[in-house]
């Protein structure tokens, strides 16, 4: 089978290797469809995500869907859950799987990820895809999953104002979320044009951050705040916008991942507002209201994915994906 193996910054290759043995539990998939997100582009053009580093040839890939190729199930689509903990430490006892201390997850660390021919995964976390839900689909089912465990952190209440700072397919479908939920006006900030575009196209107030430069402009977009603001985009200027453009007592959520594991903020407008701060640590349990919410066609996964790739074509996929001229990255390693 061939696989994309990330050897240093930017040094993707494609080789060709075995085709893995499924061992107790576990299910041969064959690969269909891959998604590129913002924590594959860390480790493609830094070399690391936070603390950890590339020390071998890594196999990326998180956001994947396939088709399982052996045992009872064979044939049967699946979603890829990448997280596999292991359900023994104290946060997975406690319900917080995905802060598990012991984490094993795809294109992560030691664990190679989907950006092969197949994989082999534990059977548990390989979610049938009803046919409504295309590969392609499937595979942004993971970045809707992190959406939504974002938007459960928000403890959002009903009609109250939004804010989401960053319009990548992450804020664009914690939007939909917003809306599905009934969330009061929402307003979007980021800094591409074909991103606020994205946004303006599901009906929600845009603006571009340098629009809201000082107090008087940032309450002239979203008056006295609001009540939740998620920051999607991974800077400290997207966190400091965020707070400011949250009101007294309100809460901010914090998705984004800086680019060198550090985020700074004003202590002073945090501390006089009140606010409290929630963390995003990927996904808790979400896949099969990930599934439902695609399956019903109340979020729209098929207009975020503006461009397909062979698995030959990785390196290209990577190049394009960093230069965010579009939105959802897929490659596909098999018609």
């Amino acid at each position: 089978m061939r696989a994309a193996r990330l050897h240093a910054v930017g040094d993707l290759r494609l080789s060709d290797e075995p085709v893995p043995v499924p061992g107790p539990g576990e299910s041969l998939v064959r690969v269909t469809a891959i998604g590129i997100c913002g924590s594959d582009l860390h480790w493609w053009d830094q070399g690391g995500i936070g603390d950890a580093a590339l020390d071998h040839p890594l196999v990326l890939g998180h956001e994947a869907a396939g088709v399982i190729g052996d045992g009872p199930r064979r044939g049967q689509r699946v979603a890829i859950d990448p997280a596999i903990p292991d359900g023994t430490c104290r946060p997975c006892r406690e319900g917080y799987r995905n802060l598990c201390l012991h984490m094993r997850f795809a294109g992560h660390g030691t664990q190679d990820g989907a950006m092969r021919e197949f994989m082999t995964w534990p059977d548990e976390f390989l979610h049938p895809l009803p046919d409504e839900v295309s590969d392609a689909d499937g595979a942004v089912l993971e970045p809707l999953g992190v959406a939504i465990h974002a938007f459960d952190l928000g403890h959002m209440r009903l009609g109250a104002p939004v804010v989401v700072v960053g319009a990548g397919p992450i804020g664009l479908l914690l939007v939909q979320l917003l809306q599905v939920a009934g969330a009061g006006p929402v307003t979007v900030f980021e800094p591409l044009p074909h991103r606020r575009a994205a946004a303006a196209a599901l009906g929600v107030a845009v603006a571009d951050p340098a629009e809201a430069d000082d107090p008087a402009a940032l309450r002239a977009l979203v008056g006295e705040g609001a009540a939740v603001t998620f920051e999607i985009a991974g800077s400290s200027e997207a966190v400091q916008l965020a707070m400011a453009a949250t009101w007294a007592g309100g809460r901010v959520v914090l998705g984004g991942i800086p680019d060198d594991d550090t985020t700074t903020f004003r202590a002073a407008v945090a501390r006089r507002k009140g606010l409290t701060i929630a963390m995003v640590r990927r996904m808790n349990e979400v896949y099969p209201r990930a599934i439902a919410l695609a399956a019903g066609q109340e979020v729209d996964l098929t207009s975020l994915v503006t461009d397909r790739y062979p698995l030959e074509d990785a390196a290209t996929a990577f190049s394009n994906a960093a230069r965010r001229t579009g939105l959802k990255v897929i490659i596909e390693p098999a018609p």
